[in-house]
């Protein structure tokens, strides 16, 4: 078995935390369905903005919304504060580009 530092000896990766993070990054392209539990989990746990969810989730606004309901996690309407504000426009900039 093909360790995380045996890419690093091979001079593939600069550290195994890069191998780590290049791992999880095609696991979660792979799995649509963990993007969208991470994005609840987090949207539940870390404070993330609705938008913010959809972006990490792979899914629009609406569809996150949708799929929040359908668990029955209340929504979080409207930033409680400017910097999440921010966090939302830039995070919904960059879902429509």
């Amino acid at each position: 078995m093909t360790t995380a530092q045996d890419l690093v000896n091979a001079q593939l990766y600069t550290s195994e935390d890069a191998v780590i993070e290049d791992a999880l990054r095609h696991l979660l392209r792979a799995r649509p369905d963990l993007r969208v539990n991470l994005a609840i989990y987090r949207y539940q746990h870390d404070d993330i903005s609705l938008a913010q969810a959809a972006m990490l989730a792979g899914v629009s606004w609406p569809q996150m919304s949708e799929i929040l309901v359908a668990r029955g996690i209340p929504l979080r309407i409207g930033p409680e504060s400017l910097d999440e504000a921010r966090a939302e426009v830039e995070a919904l900039r960059q879902a429509l580009q």
